[in-house]
C-alpha cells in the first residue's frame, strides 16, 4: 500500500513536500516568471548573498560547450542590506510562510560570514542557510575556504555559534579527497551538505588564442559533471551521518534517483533549467513511477537502502 507523503523529505529546516529544489544562482530569487514550477518543487534556494552589493566579473558570463556550460558570474547579487528590504519580503509574499527558503551566503572573511547569517537569522521565513565555501579567503591569500578542512570548519563552527537556522555547507569538488573536507564541517556543526558546487575548467577560442572568459577559468555544470557529482556524494556519504543534497548535471528521473542511491537525500538542479525550464516539475512528475518501478514505497527509502 502506498503512503500518501510518499514524496515528501523532512530534513533540518527543509520539511520537502518532495526531494527536488533549484541550485543556488539557476533561477536567481525565484521572482521572475520564467516557468520553472519553483512552487511545486521542495525547496527555493536562492542566489548567493554577499555583505555588499557585486557586478560580477566582466561578460560574458557564459560560455556553452558540447559538454555542459562554463560559467563566471562572480557572484552577481544586490547584497544583503537590498535582500533583506525588498528581495525576502517579495519570496515570502509570493510563496507564503510554509515554503522552505534556504538562503546561500559568502564572505571573504569568517566575520562576514557569521555578520550574514546573523541578519538572516532575524528573518523569520528563512529556514535555512547554504553557506557558499567555494569563495576566496582574502585572510589566507585567497585560498577558497571550502578546498581546506581546517578553513572549512572555521568558517561553519562561527555561523553554528551565530545562528539557531540549519545550515547546510555547500563543498567544493575541486579537491583531491573530499572526505576529511565532509567530515571537518560535520563536526564543526553543520546540518547538512551539498554537493557538488561547479568544476574548474576553461574552454579556449582558437581563432583568438585566448580564453572565452575573460578570468580565463570558470565553474563547470552540466551533464558532464554529473558522474563527478555521483561519486562526490557516495564518499561523502561513507563518511559523515549528516544528511546530503545532490546537486550536478541533473536532467532526468534517472540522474535524480543516482544521486539519491549514492546517498543524497535530496536533489538541487541547476544548468538544466536555462534550457529546459520545466525540469524540475518533470522530475516531480515522474518520481511515483520512478518508485514504482523500482520497487521503493517512498522516496526516503531510495536513501535508506543505500545505507544499509
Amino acid at each position: 500500500m502506498k503512503t500518501k507523503n510518499r514524496l515528501a523529505v523532512n530534513l533540518p529546516g527543509l520539511n520537502l513536500k518532495n526531494p527536488v529544489m533549484n541550485s543556488s544562482g539557476s533561477v536567481y530569487f525565484g521572482l521572475d516568471e520564467a516557468g520553472y514550477s519553483i512552487e511545486k518543487a521542495g525547496a527555493l534556494v536562492t542566489k548567493t548573498v554577499t555583505m555588499s552589493s557585486r557586478a560580477g566579473n566582466p561578460q560574458p558570463w557564459i560560455v556553452d560547450t558540447p559538454s555542459g556550460r562554463l560559467n563566471s558570474v562572480g557572484l552577481s547579487n544586490p547584497g544583503i542590506e537590498k535582500v533583506l528590504s525588498d528581495f525576502l519580503p517579495a519570496i515570502h509574499n509570493k510563496y507564503g510562510s510554509g515554503f522552505p527558503v534556504m538562503v546561500s551566503i559568502a564572505g571573504e572573511t569568517v566575520q562576514e560570514y557569521v555578520e550574514l547569517a546573523r541578519l538572516l537569522t532575524r528573518v523569520d521565513y528563512v529556514t535555512a542557510l547554504e553557506i557558499n565555501l567555494s569563495c576566496p579567503n582574502v585572510d589566507r591569500g585567497g585560498i577558497a575556504f571550502g578546498v581546506d578542512a581546517q578553513l572549512a570548519s572555521e568558517v561553519i563552527s562561527a555561523i553554528r555559534l551565530a545562528t539557531t537556522l540549519p545550515i547546510y555547507a555547500k563543498l567544493s569538488p575541486n579537491v583531491s579527497d573530499i572526505k576529511p573536507i565532509a567530515k571537518a564541517v560535520a563536526q564543526a556543526g553543520a546540518d547538512g551538505i551539498v554537493l557538488i558546487n561547479t568544476v574548474m575548467g576553461m574552454s579556449l577560442d582558437l581563432e583568438k588564442r585566448r580564453p572565452h572568459l575573460v578570468r580565463g577559468v570558470g565553474g563547470m555544470s552540466g551533464r558532464a559533471v554529473h558522474p563527478i557529482a555521483v561519486r562526490f556524494v557516495y564518499e561523502a556519504a561513507q563518511t559523515v551521518d549528516i544528511p546530503i543534497i545532490g546537486v550536478g548535471g541533473i536532467n532526468t528521473i534517472e540522474d535524480a534517483l543516482e544521486l539519491l542511491m549514492a546517498g543524497a537525500s535530496a536533489v538541487q538542479v541547476g544548468e538544466a533549467l536555462a534550457h529546459e525550464p520545466n525540469t524540475m516539475l518533470n522530475i516531480i512528475n515522474a518520481l511515483p513511477d520512478a518508485l514504482d518501478n523500482y520497487n521503493f514505497e517512498n522516496v526516503d527509502e531510495v536513501t535508506q537502502t543505500f545505507k544499509k
